[in-house]
């Protein structure tokens, strides 16, 4: 990923911060056929490496992990993002732009081969989205219903090797102009904007 130092971010915990609340990833892998790509929730262990690993499923049709196994892959996480009219600097010489947050992860991808680390791992990633719910649903179906579930997906995992993290959020235009900016973002209705706009405000310089 192209990433100009203004845009760079390094910090670990930020990078982790990013993963697990945008944890819907792209998972992207090469083989001799060309290049593969699924899009599915990844969970971070943070303590498990130096960067952390990844851990996932996918389902047993999708052979993209046959593919993988072993392989380096890379694993993209998105964040809010939002299209900036040069209108909003009330600056000459400005074009349009748009700006975003994006990690970048990569590693090698292993298979999780023990069935109970594969349910240990469903029942995890369920807990994980369903614990914010007013009525959270459990995984509490008949321990045959359960198994069956684990035989149709493949569990794997990913120690981080290389991270690589941007926030374009402006940070190359002066103070006044990424106000102005923040503050017309913020009055529009989309969570994207409003988000962007947060983060550009916590970038600007303490008055």
């Amino acid at each position: 990923m192209y990433v100009p130092p203004h845009f760079g971010v390094s910090n670990l915990n930020s990078l982790h911060d990013a993963i697990e609340r945008y944890s819907f990833a792209m998972l992207v892998s090469q083989s001799s056929d060309g290049l593969e790509a699924s899009h599915l929730p990844l969970l971070l262990d943070r303590q498990a490496g130096p960067q952390g690993t990844l851990v996932g499923h996918m389902a047993r049709a999708n052979l993209q992990w046959q593919r993988a196994a072993g392989q380096e892959v890379l694993a993209i996480f998105s964040g809010p993002h939002a299209y900036i009219s040069p209108r909003w600097y009330e600056a000459q010489g400005v074009v349009p732009t748009w700006n975003y947050v994006a990690v970048h992860a990569y590693g090698r991808l292993s298979l999780v081969e023990n069935a109970a680390e594969v349910e240990a791992l469903l029942r995890r990633t369920i807990e994980a989205y369903e614990s914010s719910q007013p009525n959270p649903w459990r995984l509490s179906e008949p321990k045959d219903f359960v198994e069956r579930l684990a035989r149709q997906i493949v569990a794997f995992r990913i120690p981080i090797e290389r991270l690589e993290g941007k926030w374009k959020l402006n940070q190359n235009h002066p103070a006044e102009r990424r106000e102005k900016v923040a503050a017309v973002l913020e009055q529009r209705d989309d969570d994207n904007s409003k988000e962007i706009a947060e983060l550009m405000q916590a970038l600007l310089p303490v008055p």
